[in-house]
């Protein structure tokens, strides 16, 4: 018996003995699923009517997509920034327990839902030269141990085959955006990146990756950087937003 055979046989006893469940129910799943339809149900994908620019979800009689107030009223850097999911829920309890319950291997779940975002139309058949995850602060990256932008670019940069590279650097250490409306975020975030050492983005077409958008003001700086150093154009996809 080849060691291939071994593995697939084990693997499968293993399943016998262990099967897959659901990460918030524990309900039994399929080998490759990490939520059981009625939970995958609950979650709510972000469709039209939405801002073309940041995809703040909008009820109401519009019926297509607009500009929402917010991008009107500032300086939007980047192209459009896309997200899936509306961060709520089960979105949001994932999403939380993968960046601050250390829970890695939701990475995975994470990433199919940041890949769901690609397929949105601002995004899909564009053409990217490079994907840059959102940077942590030295000091908060060792506080969690890692960043999950970073990670998820990293699965998501295996699926498309476009290389994944750590281009921007957070160079001042900011209080946490959670609490902060949208003014006191864009104040807070001023000057907090810029480009790496011997970096150069001039003509290239970016996807920047995060986990989350609430008002867009971390990758419109991020953005900002990059378009100010030639980049020819910043889209965004994130899993959620707020």
């Amino acid at each position: 018996m080849s060691t291939v055979a071994k593995f697939n046989g084990l693997r499968a006893i293993a399943s016998l003995l262990y099967p897959p469940v659901c990460t918030i129910c524990a309900a039994i799943v399929g080998s490759d699923d990490y939520l059981c339809e009625e939970c995958k149900a609950k979650t709510t994908r972000i469709i039209p009517p939405f801002c073309g620019k940041c995809s703040e979800p909008f009820e109401g009689a519009i019926t297509d997509t607009f500009i929402c107030a917010n991008c009107a009223h500032r300086t939007i850097h980047f192209d459009a920034a896309v997200a899936a999911y509306r961060s709520r829920g089960i979105v949001r309890q994932i999403i939380h327990d993968f960046k601050y319950g250390r829970q890695i291997h939701l990475r995975h779940l994470v990433t199919r839902w940041l890949t769901a975002a690609l397929d949105d139309p601002r995004l899909r058949g564009r053409r990217f030269d490079v994907i840059i995850p959102v940077p942590l602060h030295p000091a908060r990256k060792r506080e969690r141990g890692f960043n999950q932008a970073s990670l998820l670019a990293e699965l998501l940069s295996a699926q498309i085959s476009i290389q994944s590279k750590p281009l921007l650097e957070r160079i001042r250490y900011t209080t946490t955006q959670t609490a902060l409306d949208r003014t006191e975020r864009m104040e807070n975030l001023h000057n907090a990146f810029r480009l790496r050492k011997n970096t150069n983005v001039r003509d290239l077409r970016v996807l920047l990756i995060d986990d989350v958008l609430t008002t867009g003001s971390t990758l419109n700086e991020c953005a900002r950087i990059l378009k100010g150093a030639g980049a020819i154009s910043v889209h965004a996809a994130t899993a959620a937003r707020a």
